[in-house]
């Protein structure tokens, strides 16, 4: 597994930052994957990933370089600039394109794990990369940049707040899966088999994307260091969003409320289920009342200025019966 050394004081200075470059890489991924968490990003992926196969059709150096810099295990260095927070897109996307045509090869060296492809030894390669992630940016990216941002900013409260609640060790087991505190100042970043790096008086920062398969590490030199994770809540759809409603909670109590009972399995404040959900903010205030009448959730703490809400063990009971009868309607069970 890869690990960090990590000291008290880099943690206690860590912080959550936005990055358009990473959810625009996150999002390539998703395009180069193909492989939908959820009918949000199945609906995302039907409307984008034909032209983005056109585009790799029309320009195979972009489709190799696309197929050698996502590697398995390690995805190409320049392709992923560490985030430094309040840089809007072309900042970060500059530093892509600032870097040396050798150390392109270099890192696509090493993300293939082998010889570079013909094709790919030329200088260029920052700026095909640069161009390829403005084309995601600009057509996949940016129409719902402003939804995301929210979605992103009401994880980063959650996360915040479940930090001064439980403690950094509760909430680095949560980013994602294969990060977890390991104890004695180490932090498990991932699952690879990577040598451990000692980052103690480094920058760290940990950045949400809203795709939901994705996650990667980088760095700067010994200055600069980003844990980039999946966010809580994922961006919803017509087709009912990430979480799946069961139908009979949804006749029960109806679909947009059972919708937000069913996302409150982790704490969210009222500004995250507007943004995950898609409902108006009295819709959601609505909701949330009926449900803490009922005993199904519950006030959860506070992060600066928004209530947080979770689900109850009532609430848990509910649910679940509701999935697993579901489940057995479907199965053909009595």
């Amino acid at each position: 597994m890869g690990w960090w050394q990590v000291s008290a004081d880099t943690l206690a200075g860590s912080r959550f930052v936005l990055s358009p470059l990473a959810e625009t890489f996150a999002g390539l991924r998703l395009l180069h994957t193909a492989d939908a968490a959820h009918p949000g990003e199945r609906e995302w992926l039907t409307a984008h990933l034909p032209a983005y196969r056109h585009l790799l059709a029309d320009e195979p150096v972009l489709a190799l370089l696309v197929r050698s810099g996502l590697g398995a295990e390690w995805i190409a260095d320049f392709l992923t600039p560490t985030p430094r927070g309040g840089e809007g897109f072309e900042e970060e996307v500059a530093r892509v394109r600032a870097v040396s045509g050798a150390d392109a090869r270099g890192h696509l060296r090493l993300s293939l794990g082998g010889p570079l492809p013909g094709a790919l030894d030329r200088d260029d390669l920052p700026d095909l990369a640069a161009r390829l992630l403005t084309y995601v940016w600009q057509e996949a990216v940016r129409p719902c940049w402003e939804r995301r941002r929210r979605v992103l900013e009401a994880d980063v409260v959650a996360r915040v707040a479940q930090v001064g609640r439980s403690g950094w060790a509760a909430a680095l087991d949560a980013l994602r899966p294969g990060t977890r505190w390991l104890g004695g100042n180490r932090l498990q970043v991932n699952l690879h088999e990577f040598p451990p790096r000692e980052i103690s008086g480094a920058e760290l920062v940990f950045v949400p994307v809203t795709p939901q398969r994705v996650g990667w590490v980088s760095w700067e030199g010994r200055e600069r260091y980003a844990l980039v994770y999946p966010c809580t809540g994922a961006l919803a759809d017509g087709g009912g969003g990430p979480a799946a409603v069961p139908v009979g909670l949804g006749a029960l109590l109806g679909s947009a409320r059972a919708r937000v009972l069913v996302l409150l399995a982790s704490p969210m404040s009222t500004s995250h289920l507007v943004a995950v959900t898609g409902q108006a903010l009295g819709s959601v205030g609505r909701h949330l009342r009926v449900l803490l009448d009922a005993g199904l959730v519950e006030r959860w703490g506070r992060a600066g200025r928004s209530v947080l809400y979770v689900r109850t063990a009532a609430g848990d009971v509910m649910v679940e019966a509701a999935a697993s009868g579901h489940a057995g309607r479907a199965g053909g069970g009595r």
